[in-house]
């Protein structure tokens, strides 16, 4: 067996601002579209509206109104009262055309980034655009079906995850449960982790393929095949495998939709044992969803690549219920990421 990989010993300094830079990306490209595409803001001042008002109006799509709105909301451009939104005073001195303080022409001059095309069509369609804009590939579902892709993506999962599972971990009781199945969950690094942290748990890694046979390399190249294996399934289309009393979805459900993730949660739920536990480790809104600023900006980066965004408490609480879980925990964890815990009623 391979030497282990230390996977618990954290880093000397603190990588936020980093991880920050690449999360945010795209959301200057959200706030140019939408005031150089549809001249939104000018729009809204004369017209305070319903979000359902705002998508008749524009032709756009919920999902990514939604994202958008919330990074509106947390940046103090617009707000909300009941059901009405309109701007505030910031967003009516610098977003409004023939405004004295308007920035339009400002941001007028990034028009052409190609992902400010991107969520124009994205808000209309609400069909995520390319990966990294990169014209020549196909949606990045399809794309991980292919070796090569999906080696490329699960290694910048993979390095993500090296520090972010650890903070997961500081999180968690180990001894509230013994086998995890970590569904969704890329090269393997947070099984591992866990293994690292809990000498008593072991855990599987329930992936696609080609992606559980890299992950099954790379947890052979860390040394933690012993306690850590894979399964190899489809988490939309197959039954989930039984006897695991805990199932992790680490940064995935917020790649998908409401009805994607309202399945897979019942899957989950199905699958577990009564008392059974449910680790929901991802970036997550607050529930009135206008912050964390950071995650909303994360979400406008999800909006545009993938079929998801990040979800609010309130959203996640009221799936999981349907769903009949319960006995809600929330801690925040390392970098805008968060755990929310349920267990089988």
């Amino acid at each position: 067996m391979s030497q282990r990989l230390d996977l618990v010993t954290p880093p000397q300094a603190d990588p936020l601002s980093i991880y920050r830079y690449r999360d945010g990306l795209y959301a200057v490209d959200l706030l140019c579209c939408a005031l150089v595409e549809f001249n939104f803001f000018t729009w809204l001042k004369n017209h305070p509206s319903t979000f359902e008002e705002i998508c008749r109006h524009f032709g756009f799509h919920a999902r990514p109104t939604d994202v958008m709105l919330s990074l509106f909301k947390a940046n103090a451009l617009v707000e909300q009262n009941h059901e009405i939104l309109s701007l505030t005073v910031k967003g009516a001195e610098f977003l409004v055309e023939g405004a004295h303080f308007s920035l339009i022409p400002y941001y007028a001059s990034l028009k052409d980034r190609p992902v400010v095309k991107d969520y124009a069509k994205v808000l209309t369609t609400d069909k995520a655009a390319n990966w990294g804009s990169f014209k020549n590939e196909i949606d990045w579902t399809k794309a991980m079906e292919d070796p090569g892709f999906a080696a490329k993506f699960t290694a910048a999962m993979d390095c993500r995850g090296i520090f972010l599972a650890q903070a997961l971990c500081r999180q968690l009781k180990g001894n509230q449960f013994n086998n995890v199945l970590d569904i969704g969950g890329g090269s393997g690094i947070y099984s591992c982790s866990l293994a690292a942290h809990f000498p008593h748990l072991t855990a599987t890694v329930y992936e696609k393929s080609p992606v559980d046979k890299i992950a099954s390399r790379l947890i052979e190249e860390r040394g933690y095949s012993e306690k850590v294996s894979t399964f190899a399934g489809n988490m939309f289309e197959d039954v989930l495998p039984q006897g695991f009393d805990a199932h992790l979805y680490s940064n995935v459900l917020h790649d998908w939709p409401v009805g994607m993730v309202e399945s897979l949660l019942r899957k989950s739920y199905s699958a577990l044992p009564p008392g059974g536990a449910l680790l929901i480790h991802d970036a997550h809104l607050n529930r009135n969803k206008n912050g964390p600023l950071p995650v909303c900006e994360y979400s406008a980066l999800l909006m545009h690549s993938t079929e998801g965004k990040c979800y609010g408490l309130g959203e996640m609480e009221q799936m999981l219920s349907a769903a009949g879980f319960g006995e809600f925990q929330f801690k925040e964890t390392a970098v805008d990421r968060s755990l929310l815990q349920a267990r089988k009623q």
